[in-house]
């Protein structure tokens, strides 16, 4: 009966560990690998563009803060393309992700891009700068 519990036990811990094996850490491009392509490919879409609106007005959001029109995952798969692309990072805390634009990052490596995009998808003059927290 012993060696049953211990079977039980171990069988439990391999299962364990084949769903720690699973869980891969999140992935940020490098600066250098951030393509003029890949930012314009996921900014080209409209809900992703929606979701870069957002993060544009506030620091950072979790996932489950934006009302789309569209499933958990297919979300998630956005969420996935604009990381991908270096659009945005995107950091774990509990249960949770945050997500917030790398707007450094972006101004550095394509200067004023984000915000001529975001100005022109507004209808706004892409010549002034936006509005952001932390930006006066």
């Amino acid at each position: 009966m012993i060696q049953l519990f211990e079977i039980i036990e171990q069988l439990d811990l391999n299962v364990l560990r084949g769903i720690m094996a699973t869980m891969r850490p999140i992935y940020h491009p490098d600066c250098k690998d951030i393509t003029i392509e890949g930012v314009l490919y996921a900014l080209g879409d409209p809900i992703r563009l929606e979701i870069v609106k957002r993060l544009a007005q506030e620091d950072e959001i979790p996932c489950s803060a934006l009302d789309l029109p569209v499933a958990k995952s297919t979300l998630s798969h956005h969420f996935k393309i604009l990381r991908e692309a270096g659009v945005i990072t995107c950091r774990k805390q509990g249960t949770q992700h945050l997500n917030s634009l790398r707007l450094q990052e972006l101004q550095a490596k394509f200067p004023d891009l984000l915000d001529t995009v975001l100005r022109a998808s507004n209808g706004t003059s892409p010549y002034a700068p936006l509005d952001r927290p932390g930006n006066h």
